[in-house]
């Protein structure tokens, strides 16, 4: 039993140091786990600055890179849109249509001569003009809207009168006489000349024709404009038609011209170029 004892002591008892017993490991561990993750916090430390000063820099590069600015706003047009229109030009209809479409922006309707048709819209004294072809299209841009039929105003007991409509054959042998800065040309074979000078307007030469004299040939909607009691007119069925057209300066169109534009083309509010 003694010797039975001893031996459960000396196996109770812990192993000396070279008695090929190994020392705890778990201690020796865990210190190197701590330095292992001690070197994987400052790495993910470094890592997470890193990270963040790039993401910084990105975001800065962002906000003052030129390309990811707002544009400027356009400031909208406020008018008034000025529209030139020569004698007899009838806009009527498509300034209803503006009135109804740009309520806030007024347009004023600014009267020209042909002799000063091109001029006003070279100088800029309006936005856009209606006028009388044939017109120097230098530095212009142009739309031809519509042509008018030419008409033979005469006395109204002119022989003339007794047809409805006259051939260029017909006015052979008649005075014709043309007013200064003609709206329409008409070359007749065989009239004769006046002797007196050009009148300096439609509406003078139509009191010329008035008193028999001889005859004149002007667009239709202008021997309606200047209509008399003693004067008749008749269609000229083979003369050269009139036409009329839009016309502005030439480069970028301004958004009220082309506001316009698409009024007389025919545009919806809503519909595109």
């Amino acid at each position: 039993m003694a010797a039975s004892g001893a031996r459960s002591g000396r196996s109770g008892t812990p192993p000396r140091r070279g008695s090929g017993g190994a020392k705890p490991r778990p201690a020796a561990g865990k210190a190197s786990s701590g330095k292992a993750s001690s070197g994987k916090a400052s790495s993910g430390k470094a890592s997470s600055g890193s990270g963040a000063r790039a993401s910084g820099d990105r975001g800065a590069t962002r906000k003052n890179s030129p390309g990811s600015a707002p544009a400027p706003r356009t400031p909208a047009p406020t008018g008034p849109f000025r529209l030139g229109a020569i004698e007899g030009a009838t806009p009527g209809r498509w300034i209803d249509v503006w009135k109804e479409r740009m309520p806030g922006i007024p347009l004023e309707l600014v009267p020209l001569e042909i002799s000063d048709q091109r001029r006003a819209v070279t100088e800029a004294s309006v936005d856009a003009a209606l006028v009388r072809l044939p017109i120097d299209r230098t530095g212009l841009q142009a739309i031809t809207l519509y042509e008018e039929t030419p008409v033979v105003v005469c006395s109204a007991d002119a022989h003339l009168t007794a047809a409805d409509e006259l051939t260029v054959a017909d006015l052979a042998g008649e005075v014709l006489f043309v007013p200064q800065n003609p709206p329409v040309t008409v070359v007749v074979d065989g009239a004769v000349p006046p002797t007196f000078d050009a009148p300096a307007t439609v509406a003078e030469a139509i009191a010329i024709a008035a008193t028999g004299v001889g005859v004149v040939i002007v667009p239709m909607s202008l021997a309606r404009l200047h209509h008399r009691k003693d004067t008749a007119y008749r269609p000229l069925v083979d003369g050269p038609l009139s036409p009329v057209a839009l016309v502005w300066p030439d480069g970028e169109t301004p958004p009220l011209v082309d506001t316009f534009i698409g009024i007389v083309r025919g545009r919806t509010a809503n519909s595109s170029r």
